[in-house]
C-alpha cells in the first residue's frame, strides 16, 4: 500500500520552473531516497509534500487523502514531518526546550514524556546536554536536536532534508546508523541525500531527479550498477 504518492507535480517560483511533472510513491515501512545534485529540485520537492510550496499542477495522496495546498499544520497533524536542511533550531533555547517545541500538536500532546523520553534514548548525548542552550552544540549535536525535534511529533513519516550535510565523516556514520534504526522500528521514511553511496545502500527504493525531474528509479543495487548513475555520482 502506498502511504504517500505524487502524481505529476509540477512546482514554480515566479516564472521558473523547478519541478516538471514528477510522480513517485512511498509504501508504508520503505525507506525510499530521493537523490540528485544540489540545485536538482529535492528541497522543492519536500516542501510540496508537506504544504510549504503549492504545486500548480499534479497531486500528492497520504494515506489516501489528497493533500496538496493543505495548510502546513494541517499536514503535519496526519503524521507527516519534516527534518530541514540547515536543521533551524531555536539557538538560544535549550535542548530540551527545542526538543519539547515539536511536541505542540493535538497527535503528539499526550505522548510528550513517552517521545521525549524516546529521543534521549536514541541520542545519549542530547540527555546529558538538555540544559545546554542550542547555538553552543556542535554541527553533529544540533542534528541530532533536529532529529529529536521530529520524532516528538510523533511521526508515521518521517522526511529528512539531507541530514548529512556539512558533518564529519563519523557524524556521519551516526545519523546514517540512526535512520536505518527508526527505519527497522517501523516509521516510513523519505530520504533527500547527496551522499549516494551511502544512501543506496540504506533505501528499499530510489529515485533520481535532474534538473527538476525524476530521471531513473530503481533499487539501491540496481542503480549502483547503472553505468550513468556511476559515473555522475559514484565517480566511476
Amino acid at each position: 500500500m502506498n502511504v504517500l504518492e505524487a502524481q505529476g507535480i509540477s512546482v514554480a517560483y515566479g516564472d521558473t520552473r523547478v519541478l516538471w511533472e514528477i510522480s513517485f510513491s512511498v509504501k508504508k515501512g520503505q525507506l525510499v531516497a530521493l537523490l540528485g545534485a544540489n540545485g536538482a529540485g529535492k528541497t522543492t520537492t519536500l516542501k510540496a509534500i508537506c504544504g510549504l510550496v503549492r504545486p500548480f499542477a499534479g497531486t500528492v495522496r497520504y494515506s489516501g487523502q489528497v493533500i496538496t495546498g493543505r495548510p502546513v499544520h494541517r499536514v503535519a497533524e496526519m503524521g507527516i514531518t519534516l527534518v530541514p536542511e540547515g536543521r533551524q533550531l531555536f539557538p538560544k533555547m535549550t535542548v530540551e526546550e527545542n526538543l519539547v517545541a515539536g511536541s505542540y500538536l493535538k497527535r503528539a500532546k499526550g505522548r510528550r514524556k513517552e517521545n521525549l523520553e524516546r529521543a534521549y534514548a536514541v541520542f545519549p548525548r542530547l540527555a546529558e546536554r538538555r540544559t545546554q542552550v542550542a547555538e553552543t552544540l556542535s554541527g553533529g549535536e544540533q542534528q541530532m536536536v533536529a532529529i529529536g525535534r521530529a520524532l516528538m511529533q510523533a511521526p508515521d513519516l518521517i522526511m529528512f532534508d539531507e541530514p548529512s550535510l556539512g558533518l564529519s565523516p563519523l557524524l556521519v556514520e551516526e545519523v546514517f546508523r540512526v535512520v536505518r534504526s527508526l527505519h527497522a522500528q517501523g516509521l516510513t521514511i523519505f530520504l533527500v541525500e547527496q551522499n549516494v553511496r551511502q544512501t543506496m545502500k540504506l533505501a528499499d527504493y530510489c529515485y533520481v531527479m535532474e534538473n527538476g525531474r525524476i530521471t531513473q528509479e530503481g533499487s539501491g543495487r540496481d542503480l549502483e550498477s547503472d553505468p550513468k548513475v556511476r559515473e555522475a555520482y559514484l565517480g566511476f
